[in-house]
Protein backbone atom coordinates (compact mmCIF):
# COMPACT_ATOMS: atom_id res chain seq x y z
CA UNK A 1 0.00 0.00 0.00
CA UNK A 2 1.27 3.59 -0.42
CA UNK A 3 0.02 4.42 3.04
CA UNK A 4 2.35 2.43 4.82
CA UNK A 5 5.80 1.57 2.41
CA UNK A 6 7.01 -0.68 5.24
CA UNK A 7 4.02 -2.50 5.06
CA UNK A 8 5.81 -3.97 1.74
CA UNK A 9 2.59 -4.98 0.27
CA UNK A 10 2.03 -4.85 -3.41
CA UNK A 11 0.53 -1.39 -4.95
CA UNK A 12 -3.11 -2.12 -6.39
CA UNK A 13 -2.33 0.87 -9.09
CA UNK A 14 0.59 -0.15 -9.97
CA UNK A 15 0.67 -0.63 -13.68
CA UNK A 16 2.45 -3.33 -15.15
CA UNK A 17 6.36 -4.04 -13.86
CA UNK A 18 7.06 -6.19 -17.46
CA UNK A 19 6.40 -3.02 -19.37
CA UNK A 20 9.55 -0.93 -20.73
CA UNK A 21 10.60 2.01 -18.92
CA UNK A 22 10.10 4.11 -22.05
CA UNK A 23 6.70 4.40 -20.50
CA UNK A 24 7.49 7.18 -18.17
CA UNK A 25 9.48 8.69 -20.75
CA UNK A 26 6.46 10.43 -21.78
CA UNK A 27 6.26 12.77 -19.60
CA UNK A 28 9.48 14.71 -20.27
CA UNK A 29 10.55 16.98 -17.49
CA UNK A 30 11.86 19.80 -20.81
CA UNK A 31 9.05 21.01 -22.61
CA UNK A 32 12.30 22.27 -25.60
CA UNK A 33 14.77 19.92 -27.25
CA UNK A 34 17.80 21.04 -24.52
CA UNK A 35 17.20 17.93 -22.51
CA UNK A 36 17.20 15.79 -25.42
CA UNK A 37 20.75 15.06 -25.22
CA UNK A 38 20.52 14.87 -21.63
CA UNK A 39 18.43 11.82 -21.34
CA UNK A 40 19.62 8.78 -22.72
CA UNK A 41 16.62 6.11 -23.33
CA UNK A 42 15.76 3.96 -20.35
CA UNK A 43 15.23 0.38 -20.29
CA UNK A 44 14.11 -1.70 -17.24
CA UNK A 45 17.36 -2.08 -15.47
CA UNK A 46 17.43 1.33 -15.25
CA UNK A 47 15.17 1.42 -12.37
CA UNK A 48 17.31 0.13 -9.92
CA UNK A 49 20.50 2.65 -10.98
CA UNK A 50 18.41 6.12 -10.89
CA UNK A 51 21.31 8.74 -10.93
CA UNK A 52 20.66 11.47 -7.98
CA UNK A 53 20.49 15.27 -8.64
CA UNK A 54 24.00 15.69 -8.18
CA UNK A 55 24.67 13.26 -10.97
CA UNK A 56 22.47 14.70 -13.56
CA UNK A 57 23.55 17.89 -12.75
CA UNK A 58 27.02 18.05 -12.09
CA UNK A 59 28.89 21.02 -11.16
CA UNK A 60 26.00 22.73 -9.54
CA UNK A 61 26.41 24.68 -5.90
CA UNK A 62 24.39 22.70 -2.85
CA UNK A 63 20.86 23.72 -3.04
CA UNK A 64 19.85 26.38 -0.59
CA UNK A 65 16.73 26.71 1.51
CA UNK A 66 13.58 28.11 -0.23
CA UNK A 67 13.20 30.47 2.66
CA UNK A 68 14.80 31.84 5.69
CA UNK A 69 12.75 31.06 9.08
CA UNK A 70 10.83 33.72 10.57
CA UNK A 71 10.42 34.27 14.71
CA UNK A 72 6.78 34.30 13.94
CA UNK A 73 6.69 31.23 11.84
CA UNK A 74 8.64 29.60 14.98
CA UNK A 75 5.97 30.90 17.46
CA UNK A 76 3.01 29.48 14.79
CA UNK A 77 4.95 26.12 14.63
CA UNK A 78 4.62 25.51 18.36
CA UNK A 79 1.17 26.03 18.02
CA UNK A 80 -1.35 23.12 17.20
CA UNK A 81 -5.04 23.18 17.07
CA UNK A 82 -7.90 20.34 18.53
CA UNK A 83 -8.60 17.45 15.76
CA UNK A 84 -12.28 17.64 16.39
CA UNK A 85 -12.59 21.09 16.93
CA UNK A 86 -13.56 23.83 13.95
CA UNK A 87 -13.97 27.17 14.64
CA UNK A 88 -15.26 30.10 11.80
CA UNK A 89 -17.99 30.32 9.40
CA UNK A 90 -16.58 28.90 6.45
CA UNK A 91 -14.61 25.88 7.94
CA UNK A 92 -17.97 24.89 10.34
CA UNK A 93 -20.34 25.24 6.92
CA UNK A 94 -17.67 23.70 4.60
CA UNK A 95 -18.22 20.88 6.90
CA UNK A 96 -21.76 20.22 7.33
CA UNK A 97 -21.74 20.42 3.31
CA UNK A 98 -19.66 17.41 2.98
CA UNK A 99 -21.46 15.87 5.83
CA UNK A 100 -19.20 15.57 8.63
CA UNK A 101 -19.80 13.53 11.81
CA UNK A 102 -21.02 17.32 13.54
CA UNK A 103 -21.69 16.49 17.72
CA UNK A 104 -22.07 20.01 19.33
CA UNK A 105 -22.34 23.72 17.85
CA UNK A 106 -21.45 26.80 19.94
CA UNK A 107 -23.19 30.11 18.54
CA UNK A 108 -22.64 33.34 20.03
CA UNK A 109 -25.66 35.17 21.02
CA UNK A 110 -26.54 38.28 19.34
CA UNK A 111 -27.68 40.49 21.94
CA UNK A 112 -29.64 42.72 19.55
CA UNK A 113 -26.77 42.80 16.85
CA UNK A 114 -27.38 42.15 12.86
CA UNK A 115 -28.23 38.82 11.93
CA UNK A 116 -25.02 37.24 10.20
CA UNK A 117 -26.82 35.30 7.39
CA UNK A 118 -24.44 32.50 6.97
CA UNK A 119 -24.36 31.82 10.92
CA UNK A 120 -28.04 31.61 10.14
CA UNK A 121 -27.49 28.98 7.44
CA UNK A 122 -25.41 26.93 9.44
CA UNK A 123 -27.68 26.60 13.01
CA UNK A 124 -30.64 25.53 9.80
CA UNK A 125 -28.27 22.93 8.59
CA UNK A 126 -27.28 21.82 12.32
CA UNK A 127 -30.62 21.72 13.44
CA UNK A 128 -31.74 19.47 10.44
CA UNK A 129 -28.83 17.39 11.39
CA UNK A 130 -30.15 17.20 14.94
CA UNK A 131 -26.75 18.49 16.10
CA UNK A 132 -26.88 20.04 19.97
CA UNK A 133 -26.78 23.68 19.59
CA UNK A 134 -25.43 26.06 22.30
CA UNK A 135 -26.43 29.65 22.20
CA UNK A 136 -23.47 31.69 24.70
CA UNK A 137 -22.30 34.63 25.12
CA UNK A 138 -19.24 35.92 22.66
CA UNK A 139 -16.98 35.85 25.91
CA UNK A 140 -17.69 32.38 26.23
CA UNK A 141 -16.59 31.53 22.90
CA UNK A 142 -13.72 33.75 23.03
CA UNK A 143 -12.48 31.96 26.04
CA UNK A 144 -12.99 28.76 23.93
CA UNK A 145 -11.43 29.35 20.99
CA UNK A 146 -8.20 27.75 19.55
CA UNK A 147 -7.56 30.60 16.28
CA UNK A 148 -8.63 33.63 18.17
CA UNK A 149 -10.95 34.28 14.91
CA UNK A 150 -14.23 32.12 15.64
CA UNK A 151 -16.21 34.80 13.97
CA UNK A 152 -19.11 33.53 16.60
CA UNK A 153 -19.19 29.64 15.65
CA UNK A 154 -17.23 26.93 16.81
CA UNK A 155 -17.98 23.18 16.46
CA UNK A 156 -16.94 19.83 17.81
CA UNK A 157 -16.73 17.48 15.11
CA UNK A 158 -14.98 13.56 14.46
CA UNK A 159 -11.40 14.01 14.19
CA UNK A 160 -10.81 14.39 10.37
CA UNK A 161 -10.05 11.07 8.52
CA UNK A 162 -6.66 10.55 6.38
CA UNK A 163 -7.28 8.77 3.47
CA UNK A 164 -4.59 5.91 1.88
CA UNK A 165 -2.91 7.38 -0.97
CA UNK A 166 -3.50 4.40 -3.36
CA UNK A 167 -7.37 5.34 -2.85
CA UNK A 168 -6.39 8.99 -4.07
CA UNK A 169 -4.24 7.42 -7.12
CA UNK A 170 -7.12 5.13 -8.22
CA UNK A 171 -9.53 7.87 -7.75
CA UNK A 172 -7.67 9.90 -10.29
CA UNK A 173 -7.37 7.58 -13.17
CA UNK A 174 -10.85 6.21 -12.47
CA UNK A 175 -11.93 9.90 -13.94
CA UNK A 176 -9.01 9.75 -16.94
CA UNK A 177 -6.64 12.09 -15.06
CA UNK A 178 -2.82 12.15 -14.68
CA UNK A 179 -2.55 12.20 -11.16
CA UNK A 180 -1.33 15.50 -9.45
CA UNK A 181 0.01 14.76 -6.19
CA UNK A 182 1.59 17.26 -3.31
CA UNK A 183 3.99 15.96 -1.06
CA UNK A 184 4.69 17.95 2.01
CA UNK A 185 8.52 17.95 3.79
CA UNK A 186 8.14 18.09 7.44
CA UNK A 187 6.09 20.92 7.05
CA UNK A 188 5.40 22.89 10.62
CA UNK A 189 3.09 25.69 10.37
CA UNK A 190 -0.59 25.50 10.41
CA UNK A 191 -1.40 28.44 8.28
CA UNK A 192 0.94 26.83 5.78
CA UNK A 193 -0.45 23.96 5.44
CA UNK A 194 -4.09 25.24 5.41
CA UNK A 195 -3.45 27.82 2.39
CA UNK A 196 -2.03 24.80 0.36
CA UNK A 197 -4.94 22.50 0.65
CA UNK A 198 -6.82 25.90 -0.37
CA UNK A 199 -4.92 26.10 -3.37
CA UNK A 200 -5.22 22.35 -3.84
CA UNK A 201 -8.67 22.47 -4.11
CA UNK A 202 -8.77 25.61 -6.44
CA UNK A 203 -6.18 24.09 -8.48
CA UNK A 204 -7.71 20.48 -8.91
CA UNK A 205 -4.67 18.40 -7.08
CA UNK A 206 -5.73 15.16 -6.07
CA UNK A 207 -4.18 14.78 -3.11
CA UNK A 208 -1.70 15.52 -0.67
CA UNK A 209 0.89 13.48 1.19
CA UNK A 210 2.44 14.42 5.10
CA UNK A 211 4.92 12.20 7.43
CA UNK A 212 3.61 11.20 10.41
CA UNK A 213 5.86 12.70 12.53
CA UNK A 214 7.79 16.27 12.50
CA UNK A 215 4.86 17.55 10.65
CA UNK A 216 1.74 19.94 11.40
CA UNK A 217 -1.69 17.32 11.27
CA UNK A 218 -5.35 18.17 10.86
CA UNK A 219 -6.25 20.00 13.24
CA UNK A 220 -8.85 23.18 13.89
CA UNK A 221 -5.61 26.08 13.15
CA UNK A 222 -5.50 24.09 9.77
CA UNK A 223 -9.47 23.73 9.33
CA UNK A 224 -9.64 27.62 9.89
CA UNK A 225 -6.54 28.74 7.54
CA UNK A 226 -8.17 26.70 4.69
CA UNK A 227 -11.11 28.07 4.30
CA UNK A 228 -13.03 24.59 4.42
CA UNK A 229 -10.97 23.29 1.78
CA UNK A 230 -10.04 20.61 4.68
CA UNK A 231 -13.23 18.98 3.66
CA UNK A 232 -12.23 18.26 0.24
CA UNK A 233 -8.77 17.69 -0.11
CA UNK A 234 -7.42 13.78 0.56
CA UNK A 235 -4.53 13.67 2.82
CA UNK A 236 -2.98 10.85 3.14
CA UNK A 237 -0.61 10.63 6.14
CA UNK A 238 2.76 8.32 5.42
CA UNK A 239 5.44 6.82 7.27
CA UNK A 240 8.68 7.07 5.33
CA UNK A 241 8.50 10.05 2.90
CA UNK A 242 11.63 8.76 0.92
CA UNK A 243 10.41 5.05 0.37
CA UNK A 244 6.67 6.86 -0.86
CA UNK A 245 9.07 8.90 -3.08
CA UNK A 246 10.57 5.62 -4.45
CA UNK A 247 6.93 4.09 -4.87
CA UNK A 248 5.62 6.15 -6.92
CA UNK A 249 8.23 6.52 -9.11
CA UNK A 250 8.05 2.91 -9.52
CA UNK A 251 4.52 3.41 -10.28
CA UNK A 252 4.91 5.77 -12.96
CA UNK A 253 5.45 9.53 -11.34
CA UNK A 254 8.22 12.18 -12.44
CA UNK A 255 9.38 13.87 -8.83
CA UNK A 256 9.44 17.59 -8.78
CA UNK A 257 11.28 19.49 -6.13
CA UNK A 258 10.65 23.25 -5.13
CA UNK A 259 14.30 24.92 -4.56
CA UNK A 260 15.63 28.33 -4.57
CA UNK A 261 18.86 26.69 -6.54
CA UNK A 262 16.45 24.76 -9.30
CA UNK A 263 17.74 24.27 -12.28
CA UNK A 264 14.68 24.87 -14.26
CA UNK A 265 12.44 27.29 -14.57
CA UNK A 266 8.76 26.18 -13.44
CA UNK A 267 7.21 27.53 -16.27
CA UNK A 268 9.67 25.55 -19.04
CA UNK A 269 8.83 22.47 -17.27
CA UNK A 270 6.39 19.30 -18.59
CA UNK A 271 4.26 19.35 -15.43
CA UNK A 272 1.50 17.14 -17.27
CA UNK A 273 1.70 13.41 -16.70
CA UNK A 274 1.80 11.56 -13.21
CA UNK A 275 3.58 14.68 -10.70
CA UNK A 276 4.74 14.49 -6.98
CA UNK A 277 5.38 17.76 -6.65
CA UNK A 278 7.56 18.42 -3.29
CA UNK A 279 7.53 21.02 -1.30
CA UNK A 280 10.34 21.96 1.24
CA UNK A 281 9.74 22.85 5.30
CA UNK A 282 9.39 26.36 6.25
CA UNK A 283 13.19 27.64 6.87
CA UNK A 284 14.40 24.37 6.29
CA UNK A 285 13.73 23.39 2.71
CA UNK A 286 13.83 20.01 1.72
CA UNK A 287 15.59 17.52 3.69
CA UNK A 288 19.29 16.56 1.70
CA UNK A 289 17.53 12.55 0.95
CA UNK A 290 14.18 13.77 -0.07
CA UNK A 291 15.59 16.38 -2.75
CA UNK A 292 18.36 13.38 -4.33
CA UNK A 293 15.11 11.75 -5.03
CA UNK A 294 14.20 14.30 -7.00
CA UNK A 295 14.10 13.76 -10.85
CA UNK A 296 14.46 17.22 -10.98
CA UNK A 297 14.58 20.72 -9.18
CA UNK A 298 11.85 23.90 -10.08
CA UNK A 299 12.82 27.44 -9.73
CA UNK A 300 10.36 30.22 -9.71
CA UNK A 301 12.44 33.66 -11.34
CA UNK A 302 12.39 36.23 -8.65
CA UNK A 303 13.42 40.23 -9.50
CA UNK A 304 12.69 41.67 -5.88
CA UNK A 305 14.86 42.51 -3.35
CA UNK A 306 13.32 39.60 -0.58
CA UNK A 307 14.76 36.46 -2.27
CA UNK A 308 12.28 34.31 -0.79
CA UNK A 309 8.51 32.53 -0.70
CA UNK A 310 6.76 30.77 1.75
CA UNK A 311 5.90 27.24 1.18
CA UNK A 312 2.33 27.81 0.29
CA UNK A 313 2.96 31.10 -2.40
CA UNK A 314 5.67 29.13 -4.17
CA UNK A 315 3.18 26.00 -3.85
CA UNK A 316 0.36 28.10 -5.65
CA UNK A 317 3.01 29.18 -8.12
CA UNK A 318 3.89 25.73 -9.20
CA UNK A 319 0.40 23.72 -9.12
CA UNK A 320 -1.30 26.43 -10.78
CA UNK A 321 1.24 26.46 -13.86
CA UNK A 322 0.88 22.36 -14.22
CA UNK A 323 -3.02 23.16 -13.97
CA UNK A 324 -2.52 25.63 -16.53
CA UNK A 325 -0.68 23.14 -19.11
CA UNK A 326 -3.29 20.18 -17.87
CA UNK A 327 -6.32 22.19 -19.13
CA UNK A 328 -4.51 23.38 -22.39
CA UNK A 329 -3.59 19.85 -23.54
CA UNK A 330 -7.04 18.89 -22.88
CA UNK A 331 -8.30 21.74 -25.74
Amino acid sequence: MYTDPKNKKFFKTAPDKNAPQEQRGTNRPLQDSREASSRPPQDSRETANRPSQEQRTPGRPAQNRMEEQSPVQNDQAERTGSPDRLEGRNPVLEALRAGRAMNKLWVAKLDGGRVDPIVSRIVAMARERNVLIMEVPRITLDQMSETHNHQGVIANVASHDYVELDDIILRAREKGEAPLLLLLDELKDAYNLGSILRIADAAGVHGVIIPKHRSIGLDSLVAKASAGAIEYVPVARVTNLSQTISALKEDGFWVAGTDAQGTIPYNKADLKGPLLIVIGSEGEGMNKNIREKCDFLLSIPMSGNVNSLNAAVAAGIVVFEAQRQRTAAKS
